[in-house]
């Protein structure tokens, strides 16, 4: 246990130095780079990168370099990334933009097939079933993982909070807030100064020495593990066309398809609170200074409520946790729908957005548990395909979000927020048709594994 927890902690935190620059970054892009949309394009790059490399890399690199080299390349990426911030521009942003998305397919493939393979192995050596093992990692994964926002965030209010950033903002701005967002009002009344150059590099230059130090750390640290290494049998090397289909013949599984409005939903909702809740609601009605704290309320929330509902998912099941999930975010998008944003309701702007972590925490580490259970034989193409359709899910949310008003995007939220967990169920069903099966064998599985560690022992 000791060795897969030292492995697990150094997958997360390399992901939290890496995130913590990435997602500081993400969040500030349309500000930083406002002219003729740069920023927003490149984010649209990025999640476009990712659909095309969720078809055919992570399957590919995986089986060729292993897990933890394939996280330590497409981690490269991302500081690529993080360089071409510096001299921004439509040559320089644009490219480090298609690089970043194509490592991303492959980087949170082999992450989520490392953490399943060593719940997996660990659950056998000790007796317990694999999906209590698989969620507790997760678990503990997101933990570390969804505190990146908070210090990606507070980094940039710090460094940004050197510079007079005051917004004054009339009641006739205010009555645009929210769900009845006028669009364009907030960046043409909205008087704030931007940051200087060199606070930006400064701030470059921290998120940049994040990613070089995630590298190292997993690099040097992570001991490689094998998709097969409790299996002693070498097996044929598969053809590179068979590889590269891996991703679409994983669409054949009903429940792979089945999945795909709840893994897109995933996109879609991170998507609204990142693009249109901290625009229309928070920057609207209190000014882009207070963007970063309530990000960080988000994150915060979203860190500790990973660790705990990974815990207790072996008590309750996923399927409740999924429940609580839809209920939390259908009570925030009620709520965005009704309320008129005001400054007089500053706790407001702070509690939706906990609210909104503590379910995103559920969407997060259940679904991917949920995939590392289901298709436990194809994990590779199976994230591949989670990445892929939670990626289409952010490229609509960023694609509607010029054009379509507030209230009709969270219109489009509640739909896709529905179908998903209809569909949910009913993949819950057909699941239950073989669960009295899938039990026993688990537990033939559990006795076997309990009997062979006391006969080590003796």
């Amino acid at each position: 246990m000791e060795r897969n927890l030292k492995n697990i902690l150094v997958v997360s935190f390399g992901f939290l130095f890496l995130f913590t620059a990435y997602g500081g970054l993400q969040s500030l892009q349309s500000s930083l780079h406002d002219v003729d949309g740069l920023g927003v394009a490149s984010l649209s790059v990025i999640y476009a990168a990712l659909i095309l490399s969720s078809m055919f890399l992570p399957p590919i690199l995986i089986q060729k370099l292993g897990c933890k080299w394939t996280i330590v390349g497409s981690m490269c990426c991302y500081i690529a990334y993080s360089l071409g911030n510096f001299a921004a521009s439509w040559y320089t942003l644009i490219p480090t933009s298609f690089i970043l998305g194509l490592g991303g397919a492959p980087l949170w493939s082999a992450k989520c097939t490392y953490l399943t393979i060593a719940g997996n192995s660990y659950a056998e050596k000790a007796g317990k079933l694999g999906r209590d093992v698989v969620n507790q990692y997760f678990g503990i994964f997101f933990l570390i993982f969804q505190s990146s926002g908070i210090w990606g965030n507070l980094i940039s209010s710090l460094v940004f909070g050197q510079t007079p950033n005051k917004a004054n903002i009339s009641e006739a701005v205010l009555a645009c807030c929210g769900a009845a967002d006028c669009i364009n009002i907030t960046a043409d009344d909205s008087n704030t100064s931007g940051p200087t150059q060199t606070l930006i590099y400064i701030l470059l230059g921290i998120y940049t020495g994040s990613g070089v130090f995630a590298v190292i750390l997993v690099a040097v640290f992570l001991d490689p593990i094998s998709a097969h290494q409790k299996e002693n049998e070498v097996k044929r090397t598969p053809s590179f066309w068979s590889t590269f289909l891996a991703t679409f013949w994983q669409l054949k599984d009903i429940r792979q398809c089945l999945l795909i409005p709840l893994t897109m939903y995933s996109g879609f909702e991170q998507g609204f609170l990142a693009g249109d809740y901290t625009k229309s609601y928070v920057t609207c009605a209190l000014g882009i200074n207070f963007v970063g704290y309530v990000m960080i309320c988000f994150a915060g929330a979203n860190s500790l409520s990973s660790m705990f509902f990974g815990k207790i998912s072996q008590f309750t099941g996923r399927n409740v946790l999924f429940v609580l999930g839809a209920v939390l975010n259908l009570a925030c998008i009620i709520t965005f729908l009704l309320w008129k944003p005001h400054p007089q309701h500053l706790a407001v702007f702070f509690i939706l957005p906990a609210i909104w972590g503590m379910a995103d925490a559920i969407w997060q580490t259940q679904t991917n548990a949920l995939y590392g259970i289901l298709f436990e034989k194809h994990k590779e193409a199976a994230f591949a395909n989670y990445r892929l359709w939670e990626s289409l899910g952010f490229v609509i949310a960023f694609g509607y979000s010029t054009f379509l008003s507030v209230n009709v995007k969270l219109y489009i939220v509640l739909t896709v927020l529905v179908v998903s967990m209809v569909l949910y169920e009913t993949v819950e069903y057909l699941e239950s048709k073989n669960s009295p099966r899938t039990d026993s064998l688990e537990k033939e599985k559990k006795a076997e594994s309990q009997q062979n560690a006391q006969q080590t022992q003796l």
